[in-house]
């Protein structure tokens, strides 16, 4: 117990160390998932928003992902929503105003039930739903389903303040009483809840052991040795790492992953918010000058170890991973250097299982591809400095014991902090699991 209650204030006392400087522009923090009830319902003033941060940001709705048509693949997220106790406007007389993304579906259906219970024989009207026609800003969420504007069946302005608050209680991501004349409200995307756990792989991607046998992710186990680069940056000479502990260890979940195929045939599976090194493919990779060594893996540095701008190399979400970049990969070579493979395609698929596998090196060799042993965070060199105090626990200590299915407390607690101290643009928009 004195151990976990040293190992809690080494993190902490890093944590802060490291983030006080960014604590200056904070970022807004949960903001979202379930509200308690207060115990009297306020109602919005006029042009309030809530939460109070901006509607395309983490803590709200989260960013926008393009267009919907009817002619898109995309079309079938959209569900007709036919509740009699909802009234359409459908201008159009198209039916759009009735289309909507599921989530957007279930918060509407909940609000107009508390609609009737706050002023019997009054129903929920929409007035704007889902938007073919062009008459939002561009990024509008009125494009995707996403959102949608709503007065009461009377159109008393009187009741719309109130009618804000009863949204907020709903459950919408973001609601703003931005005109006299309706409501805003907006959800976030289907991907992003598929997509709401960090950043995993897939149970059934490989990865390479001591000896030069392969294993299934779902099969690995704390004290395995797999290969990995020997500096956090990726630049290092390749080698065998140690397992130490999994971040996330998830095997009944199903999730949506990405997959990144190489023109080697390569092709590695991991979830959005998860790090990948990449570069541009210009130039080649040039030999970067070394600030970290292999001998000091435990705490590595925030600025030492990262390669030279001209090498490019670099982490980023597995969701910002474009064709036409490079990956490292490797067939198993210990003390050889990872080769670039070009990205031929990305593609996403629905698989079972997370696994987040803690190396000593924070790195991890998964299907021949370079992964980061991080998520969430856009930055590999300030995870792996803040989860130095877990890898140097489990180093004196060995390798933890099976740990129960979900995510690690230690990953967890640092992204609450994280969430008070960065700013909110620095964390992947799906990668934030909402513990409700």
């Amino acid at each position: 117990m004195r151990i976990s209650f040293l190992l809690l204030t080494a993190s902490l006392c890093t944590l802060v160390l490291l983030l006080a400087p960014a604590s200056e522009g904070c970022g807004p923090g949960r903001g979202y998932g379930r509200r308690r009830p207060p115990t009297k319902l306020i109602p919005l003033a006029y042009k309030q928003f809530s939460p109070n941060v901006a509607e395309k940001t983490l803590g709200a709705s989260g960013r926008p992902e393009g267009k919907i048509t009817r002619n898109s693949e995309r079309f079938k997220e959209l569900t007709p929503n036919y509740n009699t106790d909802i009234i359409f406007k459908d201008e159009e007389d198209t039916g759009a105003d009735r289309l909507m993304t599921q989530r957007c579906k279930d918060k509407l259906n909940s609000l107009a039930i508390s609609v009737m219970n706050m002023w019997p024989g009054v129903k929920l009207r929409v007035t704007e739903g889902w938007d073919e026609d062009g008459h939002h800003s561009e990024d509008s969420l009125h494009y995707e389903g996403r959102a949608v504007d709503i007065t009461t069946s009377d159109r008393d302005r009187n009741k719309y303040a109130m009618l804000a608050r009863l949204a907020v209680e709903a459950g919408f991501d973001w609601v703003y009483y931005e005109s006299k004349a309706h409501i805003h409200c907006s959800v976030k995307s289907e991907h992003s809840v598929a997509a709401k756990t960090g950043g995993c792989f897939s149970g059934d991607a490989q990865v390479i052991l001591e000896g030069g046998a392969t294993k299934q992710m779902r099969d690995l186990h704390p004290g395995d040795r797999v290969l990995a680069s020997s500096t956090s940056d990726g630049h290092g000479p390749l080698l065998f790492s140690p397992v130490l502990s999994f971040l996330d260890h998830q095997p009944n979940v199903s999730k949506i992953f990405y997959i990144l195929g190489t023109e080697t045939g390569l092709n590695i599976t991991l979830t959005a918010a998860h790090l990948i090194y990449v570069t541009d493919c210009t130039g080649g990779l040039s030999e970067p000058k070394w600030e970290e060594t292999a001998e000091e893996p435990l705490l590595g540095s925030i600025q030492g170890g990262r390669p030279s701008r001209e090498a490019g190399l670099r982490t980023v979400f597995a969701s910002d991973v474009r064709p036409g970049q490079c990956v490292r990969t490797s067939q198993g070579q210990v003390g050889s250097q990872a080769t670039l493979a070009v990205v031929t395609f990305v593609e996403e698929q629905r698989s079972t299982g997370l696994y987040a596998p803690l190396t000593q090196h924070g790195s991890i060799v998964v299907n021949g591809v370079l992964a980061s042993c991080y998520a969430v965070v856009d930055n590999h060199h300030l995870a792996h400095w803040v989860l130095a105090p877990l890898r140097f626990f489990y180093s004196l200590m060995g390798p933890s014991e099976p740990q129960t299915d979900g995510l690690h407390w230690y990953p967890w607690l640092l992204q609450r902090l994280g969430q008070m101290l960065l700013d909110a643009g620095q964390f992947h928009p799906w990668g934030i699991e909402q513990r409700t």
